[in-house]
């Protein structure tokens, strides 16, 4: 019996972790394996060949790490710089906070661009500090694709022509937790050299792999790397990746089985077609905070994130009483407000193995926790703006068609 069972299924609406597929419950539930038997290197093989679909690369080298994103974040660091090496880091919000905490405390030369809680990174200050490096002093730029904490995405595309224009040959890395899987991402297209992500997010798995994909660049530049790293070293990996058997140490069998039941669900929907649904998952949420007279916490439609939305309450009601009312009393898990927009904002997490009417039953939720709390939101409305928009653009389940 859980602690704090409640009846029916709880609705599981943070931005991560989230819902878990049944067939990848089921493959999940195995017991444990040789993983020098021929079984696991094979699955491996396969996995690390598809993995790089979700990537859009054909020219990067994938790390299935059994760590978080935290533990990804380091990998990045660690096997591409070197202590003391300049890294132009952007600071808008809680995770990108954290990642700049990690590269402080690995001993880089952090300049941090900061922005208010709500925009995106500024790339006219990255313009500016690329044009004046002459000296190539700056050796890598280090940017969250999708700021969980306040729902903004940043433009990859530009970072990298950026880069192109003064012919700067930063490495660009890239933390793609909460996008990879959900939102456009085109790793070989936009130069992108490290990119990661975590099991927990878009690909919809239990929380403990963290997915490293390194380009040409970045591999190169684990040669001349001085920081020092053991559990991450991606050295030890290629090593076995050589010998046929790909695992330094031991993987988890149920994580590698659960991960080729998730891969398969995205190929048989369709990546693209997996984007398009956190699309219209994103817009449908953004229409309901529209019609219940709140603020979308991201301050320009071009920053808008199509896997969560923070959401502005007034000033009156602490935004942590909804998260707290919401799980109490409807079993509906809601994100918090963090850091700076605690108590401010709360969040609504829409990406992974998600449909549209699971997306309804949730904002059916909101508006009745903020009757609950004293806002006068008429109930209903969110839920008529989301479900006239999803009705008219819903498309037949690719598998049923």
């Amino acid at each position: 019996m859980d602690y704090v069972n409640g009846p029916g299924r709880n609705h599981l609406f943070v931005p991560g972790p989230v819902n878990i597929p049944d067939q990848v419950i089921r493959a999940m539930n195995r017991n444990n394996e040789d993983y020098r038997s021929p079984a696991v290197p094979a699955l491996t093989k396969t996995l690390l060949e598809d993995v790089k679909k979700i990537f859009k690369t054909t020219s990067g080298t994938p790390f299935l790490i059994p760590t978080t994103g935290t533990g990804a974040w380091e990998s990045a660091l660690t096997n591409t710089l070197s202590p003391g090496d300049r890294i132009v880091s952007f600071l808008i919000g809680q995770f990108s906070l954290l990642w700049i905490d990690q590269q402080q405390r690995l001993n880089f030369n952090v300049d941090v661009v900061e922005s208010e809680w709500g925009q995106g990174a500024n790339l006219d200050v990255l313009a500016s500090k690329i044009a004046e490096d002459r000296a190539h002093t700056i050796k890598a730029i280090c940017i969250v694709h999708n700021e969980t904490a306040t729902g903004v995405t940043n433009n990859l595309a530009t970072v990298r022509k950026i880069l192109d224009h003064y012919q700067h040959p930063a490495l660009f890395l890239v933390d793609g937790v909460s996008s990879i899987c959900a939102l456009d991402f085109r790793m070989d297209e936009w130069g992108i050299d490290v990119a990661l992500t975590g099991s927990q997010k878009a690909l919809s798995l239990p929380t403990g792999m963290g997915i490293v994909c390194a380009g040409p660049k970045a591999l190169e530049a684990t040669k001349t790397a001085k920081s020092v790293r053991v559990f991450f070293d991606w050295n030890d990996y290629l090593k076995f990746y050589k010998l046929g058997t790909y695992w330094p140490y031991t993987p988890s069998i149920q994580l590698l089985y659960g991960l080729r039941a998730g891969l398969d669900l995205i190929f048989e929907e369709g990546l693209d077609n997996v984007i398009a649904r956190h699309g219209r998952l994103g817009k449908a949420t953004r229409l309901a905070v529209e019609a219940w007279g709140l603020k979308n916490c991201t301050q320009k439609e071009e920053w808008y994130s199509d896997t969560v939305t923070a959401v502005v309450v007034p000033s009156y009601i602490d935004s942590s009483e909804i998260v707290r009312r919401a799980w109490k009393r409807y079993n509906l898990s809601l994100g918090l407000g963090l850091n700076k927009v605690a108590g401010k904002v709360f969040r609504i997490g829409h990406l992974g193995n998600l449909n549209e009417l699971q997306l309804l039953g949730c904002l059916a939720g909101v508006e009745m926790v903020l009757k609950d709390v004293g806002y006068p939101v008429k109930l209903g409305s969110g839920v008529a703006a989301a479900s006239a928009y999803l009705q008219n653009s819903t498309p037949l389940i690719p598998s049923r068609i």
